[in-house]
């Protein structure tokens, strides 16, 4: 098993395991500095950099294109890259597309979806390719489902997700994410879960470890800040005010 692997399944029960996007060099480098255990190139790229409404619209091209960015940067963290919509619809087109995200230097590959993605992540797993799956609020069927929704509010769903994690473990997935879950559900999931959970807007302190995105975290999309983080920076601020500051200090020639 990767060393990489090892280790974040090592920190299960010890510590919060943690994991943050990143989509290019200076900030993937800043990131693993830090100390971050996990550093994902998630597709929340095609909002947060692209300008893409949600991240329908992001392509294998531009996963790929970032993937090389991170994978140059980083030293410690394990870094995962997404696989973005319609590339892994059977499995052996997850696997195709899986073997060429790791060509990109990435350790580590994540895919949406429960128990409809168990042979695919299975596929990927016995290739030798390790695999983050994600289930609960899946950002890729935004469109399908009419907006993102609160998952497990019945005791239907909750069921459900418990299963999407069961077959997710069962295919070899060394972790799973667990997104806009209500957060007695996502307890319960972790609780009887096999491998490391990571939360995201599903209730801090309910999962084994934690995800957020990069531009959340320290302010550096403004349009936008998803209620269940709290930015721990301001960097648009900070960006404009040294832009605008830089511009009022020019002098014509004399």
């Amino acid at each position: 098993m990767n060393a990489k692997i090892q280790r974040i399944l090592s920190l299960r029960g010890k510590r919060p395991i943690s994991q943050i996007t990143a989509y290019d060099y200076p900030t993937a480098r800043l990131v693993d500095e830090a100390g971050l255990d996990m550093i994902l190139i998630g597709d929340s790229l095609g909002m947060v950099v692209m300008g893409y409404p949600d991240t329908t619209s992001v392509t294998l091209e531009d996963m790929l294109h970032h993937g090389r960015m991170v994978a140059r940067a980083v030293k410690n963290a394990l870094v995962i890259l997404d696989m973005p919509i319609h590339t892994f619809d059977t499995p052996r087109q997850a696997l195709e597309t899986a073997r060429r995200m790791v060509e990109t230097g990435v350790d580590a590959v994540k895919l949406e979806g429960g128990a409809a993605k168990e042979e695919h992540i299975r596929a990927i797993v016995q290739a030798g390719i390790p695999v983050q799956a994600h289930i609960g609020l899946l950002p890729q069927k935004v469109r399908e489902e009419g907006g993102y929704r609160i998952k497990g509010k019945t005791d239907e769903e909750a069921a459900a997700l418990m299963r999407d994690m069961q077959a997710v473990a069962r295919a070899g997935a060394f972790s799973v994410v667990i997104e806009g879950t209500r957060k007695e559900v996502a307890a319960a999931i972790t609780a009887a879960s096999p491998i490391p959970t990571i939360g995201i807007g599903s209730g801090h302190g309910t999962c084994d470890g934690e995800v957020c995105v990069f531009h959340d975290l320290v302010g550096g999309y403004p349009w936008f800040v998803p209620a269940f983080i709290t930015p721990k920076a301001n960097i648009a601020a900070e960006i404009t005010r040294a832009a605008g500051e830089w511009a009022a200090e020019l002098t014509l020639p004399r």
